[in-house]
């Protein structure tokens, strides 16, 4: 990697500066753009006209010192020299525009990070973009990151988890769209003039999943009692174990959605559903990682086990008490896991102490896995509406549906004239609401819950204080 030469101030030559956050480029690049993103709309144009607007000339000089900060900071970072190039010259036709609606199409087309995946790698990414589960606006953001590619998973995507689009990534800074919950780096968040025909790479930042994994579940497992094999509580408390089980898994639970028995769009973007086929898909694919981590634990891969847990109690303590209870497809997954374990015994909620069967967790939990391939196989023979009721009678099996859902009360309840989409209206916002056991759970979790916005391996202890 190139190695820039910064002078000290003694005149002497300092050490060689390699990481982008020790340059003094990178405060300047951070600075003015937190300058821009209050000026922007929704839709990441500014309109000069608007009570606190800058003038244009202002703007512009601020989007001028973004540039020379990139240009300063691109030297670094020599494998993301065409992309800088392409983003230089995105932000100022921005500029020369009148910061209309922003296009960066040409600079996300020259980003391609899963080509050439090292651990360790550097990459300085700057665009107008939304977070998923943070800022719902097309912000310009400036992120400093690094991939995580370990020679171990690199092995086991290469020979038996082909996913080459996938990028296990960690943060080393960020502007304040990422102080927040949001856990990825996509492309389909970037302002762009038209969509490209397919997406070359996604991003999924593992440490922060593994630092709000690690607070909330030590918080959970003190509020219930639950007793820990001794290798599982440290687990728990080691955030680089937690790390490797969190891309191990996304990366298994990323091509999953494009493997084994599918509808036709698998990722449901572009249909109207209702959210509890979004919550069997994205359970689904979280249980074949668990499934794949049984498999790999026998053969002796040593973060198996880890994944394992971490997604029994992602799934189990965080996911259904986390986010508004409107269509929460995300928390009835986990709901659905914890119910599922709780009938078949291997979880017991007795004497004010959660009691887990550890031997019996693997067994039962691919037989839920089982139990929804079985649906997913079957659906191909059905029509769209006849499989939507066979989800949710299979969710239902397990958690009791709102008391006054009509859904519930079966086709005879719903005006089946309409079309399906239309059907979707007639689901309530929180169809399957929390059992007692979750209200109780979600009171005494949310505070620690808020406390993990914004958090990261390396600011975990200071938000805790």
């Amino acid at each position: 990697m190139t190695e820039i030469l910064v002078q000290a101030a003694t005149g002497e030559q300092a050490p060689p500066v390699t990481r982008v956050v020790e340059h003094p480029a990178w405060p300047v690049l951070k600075d003015e753009v937190e300058r821009i993103r209050p000026w922007q709309a929704k839709d990441g144009s500014i309109d000069f006209t608007a009570e606190g607007a800058p003038g244009r000339a202002d703007a512009e000089a601020v989007v001028r010192r973004v540039v020379d900060a990139v240009e300063e900071l691109s030297p670094l970072l020599p494998h993301d020299s065409a992309y800088h190039r392409a983003l230089v010259e995105d932000l100022k036709r921005w500029a020369d525009g009148g910061f209309e609606v922003p296009d960066f199409l040409d600079s996300l087309l020259a980003f391609q990070p899963a080509k050439g995946r090292a651990d360790g790698l550097q990459h300085l990414v700057v665009f107008p973009m939304y977070t998923q589960n943070g800022n719902p606006d097309r912000n310009l953001e400036a992120v400093v990151l690094r991939m995580v590619w370990p020679e171990w998973l690199a092995e086991l995507e290469r020979t038996r988890y082909d996913n080459p689009l996938f990028c296990g990534i960690k943060f080393e800074d960020f502007t304040a769209g990422y102080d927040t919950n949001s856990a990825v780096l996509f492309p389909e968040t970037i302002a762009v003039r038209e969509a490209p025909e397919r997406f070359s790479w996604g991003g999924i930042f593992c440490d922060r999943e593994a630092a709000r994994f690690r607070r909330v579940t030590d918080a959970a497992i003190g509020i219930l009692g639950l007793e820990l094999p001794e290798d599982v509580a440290a687990m728990v408390h080691d955030q680089t174990r937690c790390e490797e089980a969190f891309v191990l898994w996304d990366m298994v639970h990323d091509r999953t959605h494009s493997h084994g028995d599918l509808p036709f769009d698998p990722f449901m973007i572009k249909q109207r559903q209702p959210f509890w086929m979004y919550g069997l898909e994205e359970l689904r694919c979280d249980l074949t990682a668990f499934k794949e981590a049984v498999k790999l634990e026998a053969e002796g891969v040593s973060q198996a086990r880890d994944v394992q847990f971490a997604v029994l109690f992602d799934r189990m303590f965080r996911f259904p008490v986390t986010g508004e209870r409107v269509r929460n497809y995300d928390g009835l997954g986990g709901q659905l896991l914890f119910a599922y374990l709780h009938k078949h015994d291997v979880v017991r909620w007795t004497d004010n102490k959660l009691h887990i069967d550890w031997q019996r967790a693997p067994q039962v939990t691919n037989q839920l896995c089982a139990e929804i391939e079985d649906l997913y196989r079957a659906g191909i023979d059905r029509p769209k509406l006849v499989h939507w009721f066979a989800a949710y009678d299979l969710v239902s099996q397990y958690l009791a549906p709102h008391p006054g859902s009509r859904w519930a009360k079966g086709p005879d309840a719903l005006d089946l004239s309409q079309p399906p989409r239309k059907l979707v209206d007639d689901v309530l916002p929180d169809e399957f609401p929390l059992s007692m056991f979750y209200e109780a759970l979600s009171k005494k979790l949310k505070t620690v819950i808020a406390s993990t916005r914004g958090i990261t391996a390396k600011n975990a202890e200071r938000i805790a204080a």
